[in-house]
C-alpha cells in the first residue's frame, strides 16, 4: 500500500504536468495543499464518484479555484469519469478541465470558483442548505440529511470583503457542519503577503462565532488528520483549521515563492522536483498501486448504499416526507403548481389592484408560498422595503433550521453568493432582495450565477427615479440595462400586480439560469386585458393596447412607464393618429420568441417607434432604431419627490406624445 505522502505526490506530479503541458496555470497551490486533500479525500469526504449526483454526498469546494489542476488531480485519482486523457487537455477548448473549476464540465465540481471569496462563500450556502434540509426533514431516528461542506481557501479568498460577509453570518448562523482549510502559504500573486495581509485570521474566525484549529502543519497527514476529528466533533459552530503549507511543496528552487503560483514550474524544475519527491515516474504516468490507494469508487458505492437503506426506512415511517424529499430532489414542481399559479394570475387580474410592484411581489409570495416550501427566501436588511417576507415565512437562526427565510444582514454579495451555493446544493430555490441599485455590490455573483446556469431569483426593489428623495446615491439609472446585458440573466420589470404575479411565475420555473425581478417603490395602475393579452404577457413582450388598422406608430415601454406610455396612445388617439402600446417586461424572453411573434408585436413594416423607460436610453435602440427615439435619462438622478423627478427628467405624457408625433412626422 503507498504511503500517505506518495498519494499526495500523485496530485503534485499531475500539477505540474498538466501545467507544464498547457504552458499556463497555478502548480503553487495544488502541490502546497495536496496532504491536505489527501486526508480529506481518503480519510472523510462522503462521495460517489459513480453517481455526484448523490443527494447526501459531502460537499468539496475549491475555493481558491486558480489551483484547479488539485480538484481535477483528486476526480481522475478517486474514479470519478474525468480520464486522463481531459487532465492532458487542461486549459484546451471544450475539454472538462477548464482554467478554473466549472460546474456543469467535469462530474464532481460543485461549483464554479476562481473570483476569490466566492466558493467560501457558495460553501457557506450549500451549509445553509444542509441545515435547513435537515431541520425540515430529519426526524427521530431518522437522519437522511447530514453531511458536510469542506472548503479549501487561501490568502486571496480572505482578503476578498465578501468572506468577511459570509464567515460572519456563518457564525451567527452556527453551521457547524461547515468545515474551511486556510491554506496559510503567506504568498499571493505579487509575492510575500506580509505587505499587504496581516490579519490574526484565527482571531477574525474566532470573533465571527468560528471554531478555530490554529498552527496545523499542513503537510503532516496526522495533524490534519486530528484536525479534522476535532471540526467534526463541533456541532454548534463552523470550523476553520489553519493550515501551515508551502506553496508548490516538492520544487527544490521554486518552493515557497510567488514564481510558481500562476506559471509552470519548467522542464529542468519538474525533473529536479521528481528527483526532490522521489516520483520515478514518467509524466501523466500512475502506478496501479497508486491509483488503489485512491480509489473511492467501492467504499462511496457503500456509503450510498447505507444511506439508501436508511432512506428506505424514512420512506415506511414518513411516505409523504420521503416523497416530497424527492421531488425537491430533483428539482420538480409541484404537480398542482401550474394550475394554482394560473389561478392566482386570474385573480389578481380580476382583482385590478393599483399597488407598487413591490406590493405585489409580496402578494405572489402570499399567492404562491403555501405551495412551495423549496422556498428559502431573505433580504440584505430590508425586508420592510423589498416586502420579501410573507406570511409563511419562518427566520433561519442557529436555533431555528426548519425555517424558510434569512436576515443575511447589509451584505448584498454575501447574500448573493450564498444563495448560488443553496441553488447548486438542491433541494430549495433561493429568492433574496435589495435595492436595485446595490445589485452593483453583488454584481460578480449575479455573473457566476448566469454562467453556471443556475436557478437563483434576486429581488430588486426601488428601481428607477422613483424612489424620490433619497437622491442619486440611491436612484438606479443604467442598471436595469447592465443587468440585461448579462448572458443568461433574464430580467423582469413589470408594469403592475399582474405583470409582477408572471414574473414572479417564470422566475419559479426558470431552472436554467438565475432571474432578477425590478419592482417599484411607487404605485403602478392596474392595466387593463383581455385573455389573450394576459397569456402573451410570459413572452416577455406583447400589445398591451391597440388601434384599428395598421399602427402608425408604436411606443415600448416598461414598469412604472407603461401606464405613461398607455396614457399618451389615448391623448394621441384623440388627435386621430393610430398607436400601439407595447408592454415590454423581459426583452430576453421577447428576444426569444419565434420570429412571426416578434413581427406580430413589433412589425417591421412599423419605422415609427419610441421606447420610455426611467434609465439609460441607448439599450433601447435596438427596438427604436436609429430613426426612432428615446425617453429615458443620460444623467444621474436628483433628490426630489417623484413627480417632481418624473417632470424634470422629461418623463411625462406630454413628451410621449411630442416623440411620437415627430417619428410620424
Amino acid at each position: 500500500m503507498p504511503s500517505r505522502k506518495e498519494l499526495a505526490n500523485a496530485v503534485r506530479a499531475l500539477s505540474m504536468d498538466a501545467v507544464q503541458k498547457a504552458k499556463s496555470g497555478h502548480p503553487g497551490a495544488p502541490m502546497g495543499m495536496a496532504d491536505i486533500a489527501e486526508v480529506v479525500w481518503n480519510d472523510f469526504l462522503k462521495h460517489n464518484p459513480a453517481n455526484p449526483s448523490w443527494a447526501d454526498r459531502d460537499r468539496f469546494v475549491l475555493s481558491n479555484g486558480h489551483g484547479s489542476m488539485l480538484i481535477y488531480s483528486l476526480l481522475h485519482l478517486a474514479g470519478y469519469e474525468l480520464s486522463m486523457d481531459e487532465i492532458k487537455r487542461f486549459r484546451q477548448l471544450h475539454s472538462k478541465t477548464p482554467g478554473h473549476p466549472e460546474y456543469g464540465y467535469a462530474p464532481g465540481i460543485e461549483t464554479t470558483t476562481g473570483p476569490l471569496g466566492q466558493g467560501i462563500t457558495n460553501a457557506v450556502g450549500m451549509a445553509l442548505a444542509e441545515k435547513v434540509l435537515a431541520g425540515q426533514f430529519n426526524r427521530d431516528g431518522h437522519h437522511i440529511v447530514d453531511h458536510y461542506t469542506y472548503v479549501f481557501l487561501g490568502d486571496g479568498c480572505l482578503m476578498e470583503g465578501i468572506s468577511h460577509e459570509a464567515c460572519s453570518l456563518a457564525g451567527t448562523l452556527g453551521l457547524g457542519k461547515l468545515v474551511a482549510f486556510y491554506d496559510d502559504n503567506g504568498i499571493s500573486i505579487d509575492g510575500h503577503v506580509e505587505g499587504w495581509f496581516t490579519d490574526d485570521t484565527p482571531k477574525r474566525f474566532e470573533a465571527y462565532g468560528w471554531h478555530v484549529v490554529r498552527d496545523v502543519n499542513g503537510h503532516d497527514a496526522e495533524a490534519v488528520r486530528k484536525a479534522v476529528l476535532e471540526a467534526r466533533s463541533v456541532n454548534d459552530k463552523p470550523t476553520m483549521i489553519c493550515c501551515k503549507t508551502v506553496i508548490g511543496y516538492g520544487a527544490p528552487n521554486l518552493c515557497g515563492s510567488h514564481d510558481c503560483h500562476g506559471a509552470p514550474l519548467g522542464d529542468d524544475e519538474i525533473a529536479a522536483t521528481r528527483e526532490n519527491l522521489g516520483w520515478k515516474y514518467e509524466p501523466f504516468v500512475i502506478p496501479d498501486e497508486i491509483y488503489a490507494g485512491w480509489d473511492g469508487r467501492e467504499k462511496g458505492a457503500k456509503a450510498e448504499q447505507a444511506w439508501n437503506e436508511k432512506f428506505a426506512a424514512y420512506q415506511a415511517a414518513y411516505p409523504d416526507l420521503s416523497s416530497e424529499f424527492e421531488r425537491r430532489m430533483r428539482g420538480e414542481l409541484p404537480k398542482d403548481w401550474e394550475q394554482k399559479a394560473l389561478d392566482f394570475i386570474n385573480t389578481v387580474n380580476a382583482k385590478g389592484e393599483t399597488i407598487a410592484s413591490r406590493k405585489a411581489s409580496q402578494n405572489a409570495l402570499n399567492g404562491y408560498g403555501p405551495a412551495l416550501p423549496e422556498l428559502l427566501g431573505g433580504s440584505a436588511d430590508l425586508a420592510g422595503s423589498n416586502l420579501t417576507l410573507w406570511s409563511g415565512a419562518k427566520g433561519v437562526s442557529n436555533t431555528v433550521s426548519d425555517g424558510n427565510y434569512v436576515y443575511y444582514g447589509v451584505r448584498e454579495f454575501g447574500m448573493s453568493a450564498m444563495m448560488n451555493g443553496v441553488a447548486l446544493h438542491g433541494g430549495l430555490i433561493p429568492y433574496g432582495g435589495t435595492f436595485l441599485m446595490f445589485s452593483e455590490y453583488a454584481r460578480n455573483a449575479l455573473r457566476m450565477a448566469a454562467l453556471m446556469k443556475i436557478q437563483s431569483i434576486f429581488v430588486y426593489t426601488h428601481d428607477s427615479i422613483g424612489l424620490g428623495e433619497d437622491g442619486p446615491t440611491h436612484q438606479p439609472v443604467e442598471q436595469v440595462a447592465t443587468l440585461r446585458y448579462i448572458p443568461n440573466m433574464s430580467l423582469w420589470r413589470p408594469a403592475d400586480a399582474v405583470e409582477s404575479a408572471v414574473a414572479w411565475k417564470v422566475a419559479i420555473e426558470r431552472k436554467a439560469g438565475p432571474t432578477g425581478l425590478v419592482f417599484s417603490r411607487q404605485p403602478l395602475p392596474h392595466q387593463e386585458r383581455d385573455e389573450k393579452t394576459l397569456r402573451n404577457i410570459n413572452r416577455g413582450g406583447y400589445v398591451l393596447s391597440d388601434c384599428d388598422g395598421t399602427p402608425e406608430a408604436i411606443v415600448i415601454a416598461t414598469g412604472s412607464e407603461v401606464s405613461l406610455a398607455v396614457d399618451a396612445a389615448k391623448v394621441l388617439a384623440e388627435k386621430g393618429r393610430k398607436v400601439r402600446v407595447v408592454s415590454m417586461p423581459s426583452t430576453d424572453v421577447y428576444d426569444a420568441q419565434d420570429d412571426d411573434y416578434r413581427d406580430a408585436v413589433l412589425p417591421s413594416s412599423v419605422k415609427a417607434r419610441v421606447a420610455v423607460e426611467a434609465g439609460v436610453p441607448d439599450y433601447w435602440l435596438k427596438y427604436v432604431g436609429l430613426d426612432g427615439r428615446v425617453i429615458g435619462i443620460k444623467t444621474f438622478g436628483e433628490s426630489a419627490p417623484i413627480a417632481d423627478l418624473y417632470n424634470h427628467f422629461g418623463i411625462t405624457v406630454e413628451n410621449v406624445v411630442e416623440a411620437v408625433e415627430a417619428v410620424i412626422g
